[in-house]
């Protein structure tokens, strides 16, 4: 493409002078001279032997300044497929750990302050990269040399980022998906916030009125269920998971008959649920559920779509600190998600020993309370169950936009500036994942002959809106892709559903700290409590009505009143949280959710009635890739998910354009990082190359290889083989490994014929072709070539009319 280039024409000191850093290390200089003077050092190379302390803090205020830089984002990684900037963050737990050397830090504090070129500084970041990353490595690794070893578009990238929302084919084995599950969550997970309670519990209505009177029931009775200074009467001294669920269920059917006796009933009948030992149905791979709360009063079967709140249970109070026991959790979250395609946040619990702790998992990530001791704080137990029993479903985090009528689900929107009521028929897709963008679609229709496809997804604050783009493409007559009908960011009452301010009610993140981001042990092993008086009184809550009457939250700043509930913690034992500025950088961002209706309703290809419609559906997907780039805009995103065939099977289009980009936009999107299938990126899009049309046009290859190992034929279950593994692979080695497959000829028809399913063995003809043209000379491509998109056709069509002979 003309305007399309690629940094294969560029040095790093072209980059660099392209991408000044101007005065943004301004701010650190002043502040390093500042301590300089302080510490009345006049060398740079005393601060290490005058004040380790000082030098550590100004070795991670360096760190955040480098990352601000816009050149970090462009600057390739010297010893992997990412950007700088992963480099960089990637320092703040070394400099944390306390074995970091910090004089290796001197020489580039020395050029720093002395105003150095450009140049000199990050020749001297990428020498201090290279020492630090080799001492923390068990071995050099050396990424595999790109055809085009620093290609670039004319547009920034995005650093990848990868969930379990975007596994292909996996059969979610517990092995396989515990790794990218804790990849997903663990770097936003944010625990021992003090306002939690107040901020989700404390606005219930009643509730603190309530949980009073039914604390002092239980502490009043004829027979005692709780008393002071000695904590649940028949609570079990070894904490036994299988007697501690018999005790739960119990104590709460008894708290609940106090709230009756006493006029007191929630909306809605629920019920505590202990299958610990039996799988619930509706997850792919089978999942037990310790505890949790459900609806209805009897013991009826379950699935996973009628789970509230999810909780897990561990007998060791030490394991209240441990990932496992968070990770438990989430599984059962992810379950819930996935089942509820309402949900816009998940509340659960956990109770270790006699610790309990509080839980909310949003698309932004996990918040926690701190733990408190059932047995020395009854009150906060009492007000915790009674809680989640008496929350209405907008408080259990169920949309309250989505409406229902006669057992049917609908919307309303504003369009042309009239209300349209449209109703959500079929849930078509659900993305499967805790922390992302978490897309749902749904068919639906104003009328029965309006058939409409609703798209709900949470994005990035300020990363360009999908419904923009998709609209700017309807306008510019682009051709096989969904068409745009209507596009609106989701308000709940009078607020912008956003994850910061709306679906955390504003609380900061900043108060707690990430698990995974810990000094060494203190010096003192000893566990301590803060423990304060669990006496519930007046609910003051923190600004928001129920739904419909929900006010703006951004501006609510409101501090903890002296009478709201304190949350015993005893601290692990290896806690000392990351500096408040380091935490705050890595948790910066915020998603928004989004809803964008399409008039296009189509199906996958994997749902295609024979291999001719499969043909048709990549057939008119790669016509509506070449007809939005003729329009400027690169899908980046190529995938059996977005690739679909229409209703008559005679054509196919695209979907999906929550990647796509402006090809001559001018700076990286606002998200953090960009997600993808990993199965399907082109193997220079795994080794970090800068993404071209070139990259989309080999996952449309991919596309086809990854059908023609699993399909059956329609209807048919799909193939489980060893190719499931690429979910789970970094991206750099699933390039290697993708290398292997098609860089030579004989390696991949021979994989081809041992492979292919029986099924889809008439298209090995047509596979070779594509990988002829794709892939020339068995080579991955070195320069663009519009002239693939004609070839690819071609085949594919030549392929198809063979299959009507």
């Amino acid at each position: 493409m003309a305007h399309l280039r690629t940094m294969s024409s560029l040095s790093d000191t072209d980059i660099i002078a392209q991408n000044p850093i101007g005065n943004g290390l301004d701010g650190f200089r002043r502040l390093f001279k500042e301590k300089c003077k302080d510490l009345g050092i006049s060398e740079v190379e005393q601060l290490v032997e005058t004040s380790r302390t000082d030098a550590k803090d100004l070795a991670l205020k360096l760190i955040i300044a480098l990352q601000t830089i816009p050149l970090a984002s462009v600057l390739r990684s010297r010893h992997g497929p990412e950007t700088l900037l992963e480099d960089i963050i990637s320092w703040a737990p070394q400099v944390l750990s306390g074995v970091f050397n910090l004089s290796s830090f001197i020489p580039l504090f020395k050029i720093v302050d002395s105003h150095a070129s450009d140049v000199e500084i990050f020749n001297a970041l990428f020498v201090l990269l290279a020492r630090t990353t080799t001492a923390h490595q068990s071995g050099p690794t050396t990424p595999p040399q790109s055809i085009i070893p620093f290609a670039a578009a004319a547009f920034k990238q995005t650093p990848f980022s990868f969930s379990t929302g975007r596994l292909a084919d996996s059969s979610e084995r517990l092995k396989d998906i515990e790794p990218t599950l804790k990849k997903e969550i663990g770097e936003s997970l944010t625990i021992d916030l003090p306002d939690f309670f107040n901020t989700f519990f404390e606005p219930i209505p009643k509730l603190l009125e309530i949980a009073d009177i039914v604390f002092h029931m239980c502490k009043d009775s004829e027979l005692p269920l709780y008393r002071e200074g000695t904590g649940w009467v028949g609570w079990p001294k070894d904490c036994k998971e299988s007697e501690v669920l018999d005790w739960l269920k119990s104590c709460i059917e008894q708290l609940l008959l106090f709230a009756s006796e006493r006029g007191f009933r929630p909306d809605k009948d629920r019920r505590c649920l202990a299958t610990p030992n039996k799988a619930i149905p509706g997850s792919i791979s089978p999942r037990k559920l310790d505890i949790g709360l459900t609806y209805g009063s009897s013991d009826e079967p379950v699935n996973w779509s009628q789970i509230l709140v999810p909780g897990e249970l561990k007998s060791n109070p030490a394991e209240d600190n441990h990932q496992s026991t968070w990770l438990d959790l989430v599984k059962y979250v992810r379950e819930v998600f996935r089942a509820q395609d309402t949900r816009r946040f998940v509340l659960g619990f956990t109770i270790c020993g006699s610790l309990m702790r509080l839980w909310r998992f949003d698309r932004l990530g996990g918040m926690a309370s701190k733990s408190f001791d059932i047995n020395k704080d009854g009150q906060m137990f009492v007000s915790t169950i009674l809680g989640c029993l008496w929350m209405d479903e907008e408080d259990l985090g169920f949309d309250p936009t989505i409406l229902k009528e006669d057992a049917k689900k609908y919307i309303n929107i504003q369009r042309n500036d009239l209300e349209e009521r449209l109703y959500l028929e079929e849930l078509m897709q659900r993305q499967p994942c805790v922390v992302g963008r978490a897309t749902t679609c749904w068919r639906g229709y104003v009328n029965r002959d309006t058939q409409l496809v609703i798209k709900d997804s949470w994005e990035y604050e300020d990363q360009p809106e999908e419904g923009v783009l998709l609209k700017e493409a309807t306008e510019a007559g682009v051709e096989n892709i969904s068409r745009y009908y209507h596009h609106e960011t989701v308000c709940v009452g009078d607020a912008v559903d956003d994850i910061r301010n709306n679906v955390r009610n504003g609380l900061q993140d900043a108060s707690g700290r990430n698990p995974f981001q810990q000094r060494q042990p203190a010096i003192s092993e000893s566990t301590t409590s803060s423990a304060t008086s669990g006496r519930l009184e007046g609910g003051r809550g923190r600004g928001r009505g129920r739904s419909g009457s929900r006010s703006s939250i951004k501006s609510i700043t409101r501090k903890r009143s002296s009478s709201s509930i304190q949350m015993l913690m005893p601290p692990p034992k290896r806690v000392c949280s990351d500096p408040p500025a380091v935490q705050k950088n890595i948790q910066q961002f915020n998603r928004v959710h989004r809803r964008v209706i399409m008039r296009d309703v189509g199906k996958s290809i994997y749902h295609a009635t024979s291999l001719k419609a499969l043909l048709t559906g990549l057939l008119g997907g790669i016509k509506g890739h070449e007809s939005l780039l003729n329009a400027e805009i690169l899908h980046r995103d190529i995938s059996i998910g977005n690739v679909m065939l229409n209703e008559a099977e005679d054509d196919g289009f695209l979907i999906d354009l929550d990647l796509a980009v402006k090809i001559n936009r001018e700076k990286a999107s606002g998200a953090p990082s960009k997600t993808g299938t990993k199965v399907f990126m082109a193997i220079g899009v795994l080794y970090g190359e800068h993404h071209s049309f070139m990259h989309d046009l080999e996952s449309f290859f991919w596309v086809l290889f990854w059908l023609c190992v699993h399909w059956n034929g329609p209807e048919r279950e799909r193939s489980r083989t060893e190719y499931e593994n690429w979910n789970y692979e970094d991206t750099r080695k699933l390039g290697k490994i993708k290398s292997g497959t098609v860089l030579g000829e004989s390696e991949f028809i021979e994989e081809v014929d041992s492979n292919f399913t029986f099924y889809c063995k008439p298209l090995i003809p047509c596979i070779k072709q594509l990988h002829e043209v794709v892939f020339p000379d068995g080579k991955r491509w070195s320069t663009e070539n519009r002239r693939l998109y004609s070839q690819m056709k071609l085949i594919l069509e030549k392929a198809r009319e063979a299959l009507e002979v």
